[in-house]
């Protein structure tokens, strides 16, 4: 920042060892460095797909962009989705269910009625109980998997981290429940 010029996010050079790494401003927090991570849990607690997000694009931009890639992963739309407040808009709520997506739920709804989104209060409530839920997935990630810093080189080496996190994340889970299984 030389002369007072300013220089757009985008082209700021953040890390002369890491130029990949972006600059990650979320509400009025701080501001923090890395990339942004999209994550797909379903109700076993396994982590069935994580997207690198580059640049820090808003989250309501994301929504249905997932939920199209879950329809490719998965040949099919899910019944029931939940998504953080960010997430939440009329326009991504209408485009989810014209996805075939029976339930969706924002845990802030952003003006949005609870019927609107969903069949019932009482799923609302069990949907907004699993997304809490993931937050546990994503604590478990960083502490557990080794998702709370990477120390590889590179965008795509940065990409491959997190796939190996997530690898050994679901890794962990399906063991839990087969040693749950076993009782």
């Amino acid at each position: 920042m030389f002369g007072g010029e300013t220089v757009p996010a985008a082209e700021k050079l953040v890390s002369i060892f890491e130029t990949h790494t972006d600059i990650i401003i979320k509400d009025n927090r701080e501001t923090q460095f890395g990339h942004k991570l999209c994550l797909t849990s379903c109700a076993s607690g396994l982590v069935t797909d994580a997207v690198v997000e580059q640049g820090n694009p808003a989250d309501s931009t994301l929504a249905v962009k997932m939920m199209e890639r879950h329809q490719q992963l998965f040949g099919k739309a899910p019944r029931q989705a939940c998504f953080d407040g960010g997430f939440a808009s009329r326009s991504n709520l209408a485009e989810i269910k014209e996805l075939g997506v029976k339930d969706v739920a924002f845990s802030k709804r952003c003006r949005l009625e609870i019927e609107d989104m969903v069949s019932s209060r009482q799923v609302y409530r069990q949907l907004r109980a699993f997304r809490a839920g993931v937050e546990g997935t994503i604590s478990f990630l960083k502490r557990v998997a080794g998702l709370g810093r990477c120390l590889w080189r590179g965008f795509a080496s940065f990409k491959g981290y997190v796939q190996a996190s997530v690898l050994a994340c679901n890794l962990l889970v399906a063991a839990r429940h087969v040693l749950a299984a076993r009782g």
